[in-house]
């Protein structure tokens, strides 16, 4: 049994003087088949603690079901923690942000049209309590105070940026104390924040990236003994569709760790290794334009998104070695990589033509949103027969977040939330013609006040300044592809998924490159690699060993226009994250 103390001068576990070293590893972000491979690399840097987030969204998908099995099997990525000798630090919100759809909370929250989320809302915090009672209870024994890993637990999740409601913090902290949670908590803001966001009585903590001797000041005028401690030392960022990948030298970065390890404090590295938003689980920022995160989660970390160490691990670990022991092990080299040229994929079938073995069509006067539908990710696909040919103006009150429309499957135009898109001009060839619009949740706000994101249709449709009524509302969450009906023949018009097989002797880390593909997502052996879109930055997939086997392998891609060229994909050895910003 190891306990955590705050003392005046700082950290101590067991009576000894501690420092925590720790980094950024969220289990969900990694396939399970490769949790001790990167605990095990944390170790070699010279890590001492590990830290992670808990995703309420995918441990609670409904209210009455609570996951924590397979890749949300957070016992068991506890227990390999433990067994590599590190400790962790557990953020379980209920609010994450982590550019994770919906910073974590559960999109059934906003089937309550007037919900306010992360205040004292009577239906929040009943939902809050519950999550926290199925999540800490199996958790009981992996806090340090029973033998297990957890040092402590943090108390929501830079609040101080979103609000000053001192009584909601207290709320939940009482409920985490409720639920067992018998170590240390802190909470976590950046330093102009740390007043609205701190809690009489719990450790308060800075996140920062640099000039770390200024942030750490800050930190101590606001808490003038205790620990100094920056839960998320940003060493990377993460990257957003249409913009360039981001990096950051590892020269200084490893500089300003010198400074805030030289300054006596303890640090949180953000990230140690990022992973993968995979299947539909990046979040997005809205702050007036809306910009969705791509599916990498790279963060130009120590440990790039394949699990390989980058220059950022050696020159954090030789700074690490001047303040703390740091095990003589050599740094691990590159996993080998897998090639694979030209898989042609050349089985298809339309996704309009597919859509009703994919989901249930719904009916109703106007159109539903995703939360009506009970529906987390992927697509909606609503229909309704228009009254009369002619010119038409089709404008939509919302779009969230992207709106492919078609007239009698033909596709017509496609309206975006991020450009302030909604209204298109077509001609309507025929009365009774079937409108249709696909539109996709390319993820919910992570961040401020725009987490009340709602997805699909939110708002009013009309036509020639005449509102739209009569639609069937069609969710599409694209949880299984099995029943759809692939046949060897010319692609679609239009939406559509592409299936080919390709076979191996062996299996390794590879990466999916889409040369030639316009938008949409891809599977191996069902298993939901993430987005890929041509506007970049990001070029290809990671594509992770435990995905593959021996033999007979399918991908399947679907493609939300058109391929520009032959219906082929490569496996490549390196991945193609874009153009950084010069």
């Amino acid at each position: 049994m190891s306990v955590l103390q705050i003392d005046d001068d700082g950290f101590r576990l067991d009576g000894e003087p501690f420092r925590l070293v720790s980094g950024g590893l969220h289990y969900f972000r990694v396939h399970p088949a490769q949790w001790a491979d990167r605990l095990h690399k944390a170790r070699i840097m010279g890590l001492n603690t590990v830290e992670t987030y808990v995703p309420w969204n995918l441990h609670q998908p409904r209210p009455d079901r609570f996951r924590m099995d397979g890749g949300l099997d957070l016992p068991a990525f506890l227990a390999l923690a433990a067994a590599e000798g590190l400790h962790v630090l557990l953020r379980p919100g209920p609010y994450i942000c982590a550019e994770w759809e919906g910073g974590g909370l559960p999109s059934w929250l906003l089937a309550e049209p007037d919900v306010r989320l992360r205040t004292r809302d009577p239906r929040y915090l009943s939902a809050v309590d519950d999550y926290f009672t199925q999540l800490l209870t199996p958790l009981q024994p992996y806090f340090s105070t029973r033998g297990g890993p957890v040092l402590a637990v943090q108390v929501e999740n830079e609040y101080g940026a979103y609000g000053d409601d001192t009584a909601y913090l207290e709320h939940l902290a009482g409920s985490l104390r409720r639920c067992g949670v018998d170590v240390p908590l802190f909470t976590c803001d950046q330093p102009a924040d740390l007043e609205r966001g701190g809690l009489p009585g719990v450790l308060a903590t800075a996140n920062f990236g640099s000039r770390s001797t200024q942030n750490l000041a800050a930190l101590r005028a606001h808490r003038p003994t205790g620990p100094l401690l920056s839960t998320e030392f940003w060493i990377g960022w993460f990257d957003r569709w249409g913009g360039h990948h981001v990096v950051r030298e590892p020269e200084q970065a490893a500089q300003e760790l010198d400074e805030a390890l030289a300054a006596g404090a303890s640090v949180n590295l953000y990230m140690f290794h990022g992973g993968t938003n995979f299947g539909f689980t990046n979040g997005a920022n809205d702050k007036h334009t809306y910009r969705p995160t791509v599916t990498s989660y790279d963060y130009d970390a120590p440990l790039d998104e394949a699990g390989d160490p980058t220059a950022k691990f050696t020159a954090f670990r030789e700074v690490i070695a001047k303040y703390a022991p740091v095990p003589a092990e050599p740094v691990p080299p590159r996993a080998d990589k897998l090639s694979l040229a030209s898989v042609t994929l050349a089985e298809s079938t339309g996704l309009l033509t597919s859509a009703p073995t994919l989901g249930e069509a719904v009916g109703s006067p106007s159109p539903l949103t995703m939360e009506q539908l009970r529906q987390d990710f992927g697509f909606i696909l609503y229909e309704t027969a228009l009254p009369a040919a002619g010119p038409a103006l089709l404008e939509l009150e919302q779009v969230r977040d992207r709106a492919q429309i078609f007239l009698d499957g033909q596709p017509v135009g496609v309206l975006e939330r991020e450009n302030h898109e909604h209204a298109l001009t077509f001609t309507v060839p025929r009365a009774g013609c079937v409108l249709s619009l696909l539109v996709e949740n390319q993820g919910r706000v992570n961040y401020g006040p725009g987490i009340h994101d709602r997805k699909g249709l939110p708002g009013k449709v009309t036509l020639n300044g005449t509102d739209l009524i009569g639609w069937t509302n069609r969710p599409l969450p694209m949880e299984s592809l099995a029943g759809l009906d692939f046949a060897a023949a010319t692609a679609p018009i239009g939406p559509a998924f592409h299936r080919g097989t390709f076979e191996l002797t062996g299996t390794a880390d590879t990466f999916l490159h889409l040369d030639g593909w316009t938008k949409g997502n891809a599977w191996i052996n069902g298993f939901a690699l993430g987005r890929y879109w041509s506007r970049g930055p990001q070029r290809s997939l990671y594509v992770p060993a435990p995905v593959l086997h021996r033999g007979i392998n399918e991908i399947v891609v679907l493609e939300l226009h058109a391929p520009r060229r032959a219906r082929t994909v490569d496996f490549r050895e390196t991945h193609d994250l874009g153009p950084t910003e010069e």
